[in-house]
């Protein structure tokens, strides 16, 4: 009779007994980002099906338990500046985990910074534009310097003196040395542009640069100048070399500044503080110092902002992209949590308010990344087809300033999703809901968008006709988007004749083109559901809230939009 109180007593004095841990979240791990998103899975297998291997490659690497930690250390081990050595020698290098350089030879490794300049095949861009997408669900703060490699080939390439570079900026092994671009297999690319004094307006520039010579670089003539100047924000200062804005006589230039000069010695660039900032923590952004520094002209004289929007096509692309594979990590582990956790007696996805939640975000994420691959397709044509480098032409700063403007929207409700869980920095909601605003402020907030969309209709009509023709090949599949479609042209030409209208506009034109994409390759579930939810306005059934998708719709088509949106048997 004694047993079941000696029993008792045991349980009561055990030291541990109240951490037996039951009904908590599996890990999201094992698993391939790649082949179990239907979307990506589906744009590869239509435009790109020589790069599915590779794309299966960085999908797997997403799922890695080993790689997750590694982006996990990284960011908690935030790089260290060294202005000096022991010595007392002027250095101006900084310090990375070990983590990071871990990702970094993977990146590079797979071509994520490089494949749209190395492949042959057709749909470059799209194919890299996935692979960016995945490694985003990796680690973002190496997504900078991918990011920055892609765009920053073109500007390399179509200068002799550098077209050294621009092969080393495709190579495949991460080199992390401060040797002269001859001595390395690849090179790391950054820009510095902007200053105190001036934010976006490049126009406001006050480093200068005056002329020091002209001699032969990597077999080329190259003039070189001498520019002094601070640069506000320059992100992974230790880049072999920089792409930055200086005025020569007045008028703002592109340089392209090398870390190392040809001659071996380091150039006068001075690292002056570390940005503390709120996420991105794994990578290093800075003050700098130019005086005295020497840098290659990059064009003519004066036209250093036109230079530099050539590269921001691509910037803005890759931001588009980043943000959507931001998006999609967040959903991914909404989505595992809520289906390996139960609450009230059941798997928290399969309560009905949870299901109307995850599916309002499943459509979100969907559309954001639709629209970011159809401009990725753009991109693959700009050189030889009028219609897609009109459209191009302001679907990118659109696509930009949408997913960007998103991404903190689902990163949030993903974080709910978590309830405290999501809220602690072992959980890598912490990390994501930090990070994701930051793509909204890199190369050009909001307004500097939608700016630009309204600037490049008014410039060039073909713009504004190329994107309406663009979304009007989905008419005639719903009533509902059709209407739109229209109210968006209607929009887009108010918006002409007033800036005040730029912002509604290119957030009319942005839902218009992903209802156009979802109606052209998602389900009838996904599609019906997003014009009832984003199109219809008060009377469609939806909220400001994610979750708040009201009679338009149902549960039963909520949780059909779940299963399409899960990675498989998590």
């Amino acid at each position: 009779m004694n047993a079941p109180l000696q029993d008792q007593l045991a349980i009561l004095t055990d030291r541990y007994a109240t951490h037996h841990v039951i009904n908590q979240a599996a890990p999201l791990e094992g698993f391939n980002a790649f082949l179990g998103d239907a979307v990506v899975s589906a744009a590869i297998a239509r435009d790109a099906p020589w790069a599915a291997a590779r794309c299966s490659a960085v999908g797997a690497i997403a799922g890695d338990a080993a790689v997750q930690e590694a982006a996990r250390l990284a960011n908690k081990y935030s790089p260290e500046l060294r202005t000096h050595d022991r010595y007392g020698n002027r250095i101006d290098w900084v310090e990375f985990h070990p983590a990071w350089h871990q990702l970094m030879t993977l990146a590079w490794q797979h071509e994520v910074h490089s494949l749209a300049w190395t492949t042959k095949e057709s749909h470059g861009h799209l194919a890299r534009a996935v692979l960016s997408f995945l490694w985003n669900q990796v680690e973002q703060g190496t997504g900078c310097p991918t990011g920055m490699a892609y765009a920053g080939y073109a500007g390399l390439a179509a200068e002799p003196a550098l077209k050294l570079w621009a092969e080393k900026a495709t190579g495949n092994k991460y080199d992390f040395s401060r040797n002269e671009v001859r001595q390395k297999t690849s090179v790391v690319l950054g820009y510095a542009m902007t200053e105190k004094q001036g934010g976006s307006d490049l126009r406001e520039t006050q480093t200068t640069a005056v002329f020091s010579h002209t001699e032969t670089c990597h077999g080329a003539p190259a003039d070189w100048y001498s520019l002094t100047g601070h640069k506000w924000f320059c992100s992974v200062p230790v880049a072999d070399g920089f792409f930055t804005l200086a005025k020569v006589s007045g008028g703002v230039t592109c340089f392209f500044l090398p870390r190392t000069l040809p001659d071996g010695s380091f150039n006068r660039f001075f690292i002056q503080r570390l940005k503390d900032k709120c996420g991105n923590r794994s990578n290093a952004s800075s003050e700098i110092e130019f005086a005295g520094s020497l840098a290659i002209r990059v064009g003519q004289e004066g036209h250093g902002i036109r230079e530099i929007l050539s590269h921001a096509h691509l910037t803005r692309l890759d931001f588009a992209v980043g943000s959507a594979g931001l998006m999609r990590q967040s959903l991914n582990l909404a989505l595992n949590h809520t289906n390996t956790r139960r609450g009230f007696k059941l798997p928290l996805a399969e309560q009905p308010m949870m299901a109307n939640v995850l599916a309002d975000m499943a459509i979100e994420v969907e559309s954001a990344t639709l629209m970011a691959l159809r401009v990725a397709r753009a991109t693959d044509h700009l050189d030889d087809d009028q219609h897609e480098r009109a459209f191009a032409r302001i679907a990118t700063p659109m696509a930009k300033y949408f997913n960007c403007s998103r991404a903190p929207a689902i990163a949030y409700e993903a974080l709910q999703c978590h309830g405290g869980n999501g809220f602690i920095e072992e959980s890598p909601m912490a990390r994501l809901y930090r990070e994701a605003p930051l793509n909204s402020v890199w190369e050009g907030t909001a307004n500097m968008m939608c700016m630009d969309v309204r600037r490049a209709m008014m410039k060039d009509r073909t713009t504004r006709d190329a994107f309406v023709a663009e979304i009007s090949k989905a008419k005639g599949a719903d009533r509902r988007f059709d209407v739109y479609i229209d109210q968006t042209s209607q929009l887009m030409d108010a918006a002409c004749e007033d800036e005040y209208l730029a912002r509604p506009a290119t957030e009319a034109m942005a839902r218009a083109l992903q209802g156009a994409e979802l109606i052209h390759y998602s389900t009838q579930d996904t599609a019906d559901a997003f014009i009832v939810s984003r199109l219809a306005g008060v009377g469609g059934g939806s909220g400001s809230m994610f979750g708040t998708m009201g009679m338009g719709s149902n549960s039963a088509q909520a949780h059909r939009i779940v299963r399409r949106a899960r990675l498989g048997p998590v």
